[in-house]
């Protein structure tokens, strides 16, 4: 949303010098949604408006501090996330697979992965096991790739996980998955024994909230986009 926009949702909410429940709930939303520089703007316009107000309506004065103090602790709310908290890992060596193995035994409600494909047994082993507590997990991978030789893919579908797949004569190349939609993991590190052992690959782990959102969107349009297997 651009700066004039931004704006003009303020100066609209400031007309009956009170912001409505509503309003309220407009404004969390379009916080959660912005970026640092964006929530910083909004935050001083605030500021800006309530002083033009007072200024040319002086006995208005209180009521628009009071709007300007609701506008403010919603945007404070909005901005109250966890830190981000970011991390790298390299292949050859097991600190991709361990890193996401141990995301899988963290996670408790959800599971989303979207990759190439998965071969690699340990890590089907923690899919099937969060499977078993109860976390919903869904699967997307490329049509192709279920049928090599040493794919988890089916044994992952038979197990009663929802598994979608790229009907196309391309391929799905993503390797990414969501934990309980708050942590990402993200690189070109495939779920395969052979990117753990031989593979100069890369895993990002991170609890970003603007790129978790941002890939939760895209799963959830290729999921229904694809096809069930």
């Amino acid at each position: 949303m651009d700066l004039d926009s931004l704006d003009r949702r303020l100066r609209d909410s400031v007309q009956d010098h009170a912001l409505s429940p509503q309003e309220k709930v407009e404004l969390r939303e379009l916080g959660n949604e912005l970026p640092p520089d964006r929530l910083r703007f909004l935050r001083n316009r605030a500021f800006d408006i309530a002083r033009e107000q007072t200024a040319a309506s002086p006995a208005d004065a209180l009521a628009l501090l009071k709007w300007l103090e609701q506008v403010v602790r919603t945007l404070d709310a909005t901005s109250a996330l966890p830190d981000t908290l970011s991390s790298a890992y390299f292949s050859p060596g097991d600190a991709c697979m361990q890193r996401l193995r141990g995301l899988c035994t963290g996670a408790r409600q959800t599971l989303d992965i979207c990759v190439f494909t998965i071969s690699d047994d340990r890590l089907t082993q923690g899919i099937l096991e969060a499977h078993t507590r109860g976390v919903a997990v869904r699967i997307i991978s490329d049509n192709d790739k279920q049928y090599d030789a040493g794919s988890d893919i089916r044994r992952l579908h038979g197990a009663g996980i929802a598994v979608h797949v790229d009907p196309s004569q391309y391929h799905m190349h993503n390797k990414f998955a969501l934990f309980d939609g708050r942590q990402l993991a993200n690189g070109s590190f495939n779920w395969t024994r052979t990117a753990t052992e031989y593979n100069d690959e890369n895993l990002v782990v991170t609890n970003d909230h603007n790129l978790v959102r941002s890939f939760a969107q895209e799963f959830e349009q290729m999921w229904a986009r694809y096809r069930p297997l």
